[in-house]
């Protein structure tokens, strides 16, 4: 039996994880409903994607019986309410990183999915990717011998992007390009938190920041160091780099599809889609809607890919480093 999604918000992110979707067999995926706060625009979302059901709320899509689990692809600011109202309706979620605003509101979320019995995952896409699993191989097999050092940067021209200059949209770089460089160091050294964090960067007009340099220290002499930038593009690859040798995540490195280790390059292909994407390399968002449909088949509350743990973890990061840099939400 297919698994059977809502889409919460019709706008870019959600246009093109649908459109990923479509890359998937029928019979393992269908898209039942959309919700948008504008009745017309859910309507031209669901014109254009061929979706059943088009709701102008949020609470009509929780209600819709026939959905099993919600894509929530709408601003940061919105994803706790939008995430409780969907388990409280008993759906299962995939909400669109950063799972929410705060640490604050990510532990009431994640509580309140236990408390429910039912699957919430923040969908750091980039986990789910062939490449990022060859890498995980790499790391356990020790071909770089002891990995000391991962270097990452992040850096596009959004800084005009409302959903990046508003403080009131929980903007800034930490949330929208932060938590992929921040996953990477965790995916490399984690489980465990890093000892220290050192962060800073400049802010824009409305306090929220627009570039970030960010050391993280951990356990045996192991640092990250991670940029973030939301004015210029930056060389958006990762080295993860050890005693023995390098292995490199080739551009862009939080949906990558080709990497190279100390022996060879490995390239892994993403299928054509029957749309045009929004963003980079999209068709791999099929990836993490695979992986959704694996745990809820198996009967399990979230995933070993990106779990609630990690994501505790990257949003006390993510306070961390904006506490230094004095950026402050509402929420906070």
């Amino acid at each position: 039996m297919a698994t059977r999604w809502g889409i919460a918000s019709a706008g870019k992110i959600s246009h093109d994880f649908v459109t990923a979707l479509n890359t998937l067999p029928s019979e393992e995926h269908r898209v039942i409903a959309v919700a948008a706060q504008q009745l017309d625009r859910a309507k031209t979302f669901a014109t254009e994607h061929n979706i059943p059901n088009a709701y102008g709320s949020y609470e009509e899509l929780a209600k819709d019986p026939d959905v099993e689990v919600v894509y929530i692809g709408a601003i940061n600011t919105l994803h706790l309410d939008i995430g409780k109202l969907m388990l409280d309706n008993g759906k299962h979620v995939l909400c669109e990183k950063p799972l929410t605003v705060n640490l604050k509101q990510t532990t009431e979320l994640i509580n309140y999915a236990k408390e429910k019995k039912l699957f919430l995952m923040e969908a750091i896409w980039s986990r789910c990717f062939p490449a990022y699993e060859a890498v995980k191989k790499e790391l356990e097999a020790g071909t770089m011998g002891e990995v000391l050092q991962v270097i990452a940067n992040f850096g596009v021209v959004v800084a005009d992007v409302d959903r990046v200059k508003l403080k009131e949209l929980g903007g800034g770089t930490i949330l929208d390009l932060g938590v992929y460089v921040l996953q990477l160091a965790q995916f490399v050294f984690g489980p465990s938190p890093p000892e220290r964090v050192v962060a800073q960067g400049e802010l824009n007009e409305n306090g929220v920041d627009t570039s970030t340099s960010i050391t993280l220290k951990y356990k045996g002499g192991r640092t990250a160091t991670l940029c973030t930038h939301a004015r210029v593009k930056l060389p958006n690859e990762a080295f993860i780099v050890g005693t023995k040798g390098i292995v490199k995540i080739l551009e862009p490195f939080w949906c990558p599809t080709s990497i190279t280790t100390p022996e060879k390059t490995k390239e892994f292909i993403l299928p054509n889609a029957p749309k045009p994407f929004n963003f980079t390399n999209s068709a791999g968002l099929r990836y993490e809607a695979t992986e959704v449909r694996r745990c809820l088949k198996q009967g399990l509350l979230e995933s070993p890919k990106v779990s609630h743990e990690e994501s505790l973890i990257l949003a006390q990061l993510e306070d961390e480093i904006r506490k230094q840099l004095g950026v402050k939400y509402d929420q906070d």
